[in-house]
């Protein structure tokens, strides 16, 4: 019998489905401009730099960042974000009460492009149609004793 989360794990669990849906979008779209600028890096040998000789932004040879390296900034901002993203994993995880597969799974979004968009609507289907049908059955209950004192 697979485990299933406490009863009043239930509102818990929709704040945490919202902060992981949150999480799993900056993450993705951090993750798609850090792969950006790995190409534009080792495939052409350019860094993005802030504020430079070159105008507000541009693209400059790696060895010619005289300003703020928003290529370095970019990697730090993901690397710091996916350990908040794993965090907002992990919540939804344990009040869930998945197996650890699936653990695993969601924290893949966050280091696989586009992974987590994907992720993001299918756990949110997922866990959204779980709490719909736990809460009618909760209900149900309830409902049946005054229904058969009528």
């Amino acid at each position: 019998m697979p485990l299933e989360p406490k009863s009043a794990d239930l509102p818990r669990i929709r704040g945490a489905l919202r902060f992981y849906q949150v999480c799993s979008v900056i993450t993705g779209v951090l993750l798609l401009a850090l792969v950006g600028e790995m190409v534009m890096k080792y495939g052409f040998g350019l860094e993005l730099e802030l504020a430079g000789p070159q105008g507000f932004l541009a693209f400059v040879p790696s060895d010619a960042v005289t300003a703020v390296n928003l290529s370095t900034g970019i990697l730090m901002v993901h690397g710091w974000f996916y350990v908040v993203y794993l965090f907002s994993d992990f919540r939804l995880w344990s009040l869930m009460r998945w197996p650890f597969w699936k653990f695993l799974l969601i924290a893949s979004g966050g280091i696989v492009p586009f992974l987590s968009f994907f992720l993001e609507a299918r756990v949110g289907r997922e866990v959204t149609a779980y709490l719909a049908e736990r809460e009618a059955r909760d209900a149900e209950p309830a409902a049946a004793p005054a229904g058969a004192s009528a």
